[in-house]
């Protein structure tokens, strides 16, 4: 008996502890779950707030079209001109630049979205249209036998135009939301910004391949996909039918929208920021394609592989989505002050990477080129992601009411002309140092003038609000002033959103 006695109380211990080793594992396995489904979730809370239709739109413009199609079309493209057109790393960088164009127009595709509506809607036929465009372009590209570079300028552009229209609706949406519900300011933009890595991701990851199996421009003609689920997007949109449209009326309704526009762009509260904004995108000089030719080049590079270099870029998607969870984890309640400048600071020092690649160090180090290649662009693009993400929360908060569409569509514009700005500066920096086809001899130091030049807007920043992304941002002036406008005048310039008609 005293034996029994003396073992149970051991027994009876470890039966305890085994029962705390399965719930400690249990409890693992929820956090896990818990982890994993999160994303879900959160996409469950903004359908709910926000409505599922205007979640659909995102998915498809920003997921499909921008992230998908687009670095489908960005590794396609490059390759293109290097192989198939044969022109040099500075040509290629200005070329890239002019098909960016489509999107610094973005206010005038804005304003017609918002006050020409076609058929009698409003929304739907832009939709359609930008498909159709798209679809129009990539065929031409990929059946066309014999192209010069200035049709497949054109061509490109016209592709680039197609998903620009797109774009400026659900950027639209994206701006109304903003407005009506301010504490998921930051979540509408980790959104678009979310499906986009995650097209990003899934386009850079089978891109290297499909250049590979089909070559870029077989790449091209895939790239209609995506289009035709743009022009779906149209088809699907439940939207109120305006009948009798004036016409005649929008002359005064595109005054009305350029004044609207103009009188808050006077604003010091306004105009400072949208300053930085473009400072800050055209000071980051542009030299990809000198980089892209270098690591390509059987020679003086790393010569990768269209799958390796497909394999880098799906990497660079990983680091920019990391990015996008640290800022909506951690960052996005901080002032935008003190974000902007440790991502600014950083996005300039680890610019040396690409020194360090060009100059062989990496291999001095024991660090293969593969390796390193995919370390630099998970890194760069992680801060660069972090970098805008409070940019495009500003541009939401300045957009007044009544023309969110057109106005953001406008400070995008001043993003992307800064992008153009940067592109064509880095094409003239390589054309200056003689970067060409087979010559990288001063690759290096157009490299170290790019990571100088980025560290400039650190002394800029007093141009950026001290506040944080749960303040306003917009003048009281303003938005009252639009409050006493609705009152008095009728028939005033209206933004109906993608999902206005289906609540």
């Amino acid at each position: 008996m005293e034996e029994e006695e003396e073992t149970l109380p051991l027994d009876g211990n470890a039966h305890n502890k085994e029962i705390r080793e399965t719930q400690k594992e249990r409890g693992i396995k929820t956090r896990l779950w818990d982890f994993m489904l999160e994303p879900l979730y959160w996409f469950k809370m903004l359908a709910d707030e926000l409505h599922w239709r205007f979640i659909f739109g995102v998915v498809i413009i920003y997921g499909m079209s921008q992230g998908l199609g687009g670095s489908l079309f960005n590794v396609s493209s490059d390759y293109y001109w290097k192989d198939v057109q044969k022109v040099q790393p500075s040509e290629a960088q200005v070329y890239s630049g002019v098909i960016g164009i489509p999107w610094i127009v973005k206010p005038l595709w804005g304003i017609l979205t918002d006050v020409v509506p076609i058929a009698g809607y409003r929304r739907r036929p832009y939709f359609i249209l930008a498909g159709l465009l798209g679809v129009a372009s990539t065929l031409l590209l990929s059946l066309k036998k014999k192209v010069d570079v200035m049709f497949a300028l054109l061509s490109m552009t016209a592709v680039s135009a197609g998903a620009a229209i797109a774009d400026v609706t659900i950027d639209a949406c994206a701006a109304e939301n903003s407005m009506t519900h301010l504490s998921l300011t930051a979540d509408i933009q980790s959104l678009c910004a979310f499906c986009s890595s995650i097209g990003q991701l899934a386009g850079f990851t089978i891109s290297g391949f499909i250049v590979h199996q089909i070559g870029p421009k077989g790449v091209f003609g895939v790239l209609s996909i995506p289009f035709v689920l743009v022009s779906s997007v149209g088809i699907l949109l439940k939207e109120q039918y305006v009948p009798n449209f004036a016409y005649k009326q929008v002359y005064q309704k595109f005054i009305d929208a350029s004044k609207a526009t103009f009188t808050t762009l006077k604003c010091g509260d306004v105009w400072r920021p949208c300053l930085y904004m473009y400072l800050s995108f055209a000071l980051s000089l542009n030299i990809h394609e000198g980089m892209f030719y270098w690591i390509t080049d059987p020679k003086a590079g790393p010569a990768l592989s269209e799958e390796s270099v497909g394999l880098m870029f799906s990497f660079g998607s990983v680091g920019s989505l990391l990015g996008l969870l640290l800022y909506q984890k951690v960052l996005k309640d901080y002032p935008y002050r003190g974000v902007l400048f440790w991502a600014q600071l950083l996005h300039g020092i680890i610019g040396m990477l690409d020194l360090i690649l060009v100059l062989r160090l990496n291999l001095k180090l024991g660090v293969p080129d593969k390796y390193f290649v995919v370390l630099d662009e998970i890194v760069s693009k992680c801060t660069g992601r972090i970098k805008r993400m409070p940019l495009l929360v500003i541009s939401s908060k300045l957009c007044p009411p009544g023309i969110e569409g057109t106005f953001f569509a406008l400070l995008m514009s001043i993003d992307n002309f800064g992008s153009l700005t940067s592109s064509w500066g880095g094409g003239l920096l390589l054309h200056v140092l003689n970067v060409t086809r087979t010559k990288f001899t001063n690759l290096w130091l157009a490299i170290l003038v790019r990571n100088i030049v980025r560290l400039l807007p650190l002394a800029l920043l007093f141009l950026v609000p001290r506040s944080d992304p749960s303040s306003s941002i917009l003048p009281a002036k303003i938005t009252k002033a639009k409050e006493e406008e609705d009152v008095d005048k009728a028939g005033n310039i209206e933004l109906v959103s993608l999902i206005g008609s289906t609540r």
